[in-house]
């Protein structure tokens, strides 16, 4: 499974950063996550009000469980 993983920083206090994981359905390829990552942003910043998205990157599922 293909995830996007957005590093964000809380808004309030910019020292505070974590990874947050968006999984994606099952049936895309990675080369596909880049072009599909976009509107996953909107709803996670929707979800999680006072945290700044800061870069993110696509990864398989084996590489988040390490």
């Amino acid at each position: 499974m293909i995830t996007i993983v957005i590093s964000a920083c809380l808004i309030a206090d910019p020292g505070v950063c974590k990874d947050h994981r968006v999984p994606l359905m099952q049936n895309i390829e990675p080369s596909q996550c880049v072009q599909n990552a976009l509107p996953h942003f909107a709803g996670w910043a929707a979800s999680n009000p006072g945290w700044e998205i800061k870069r993110w990157r696509c990864t398989t599922a084996s590489v988040d469980e390490l």
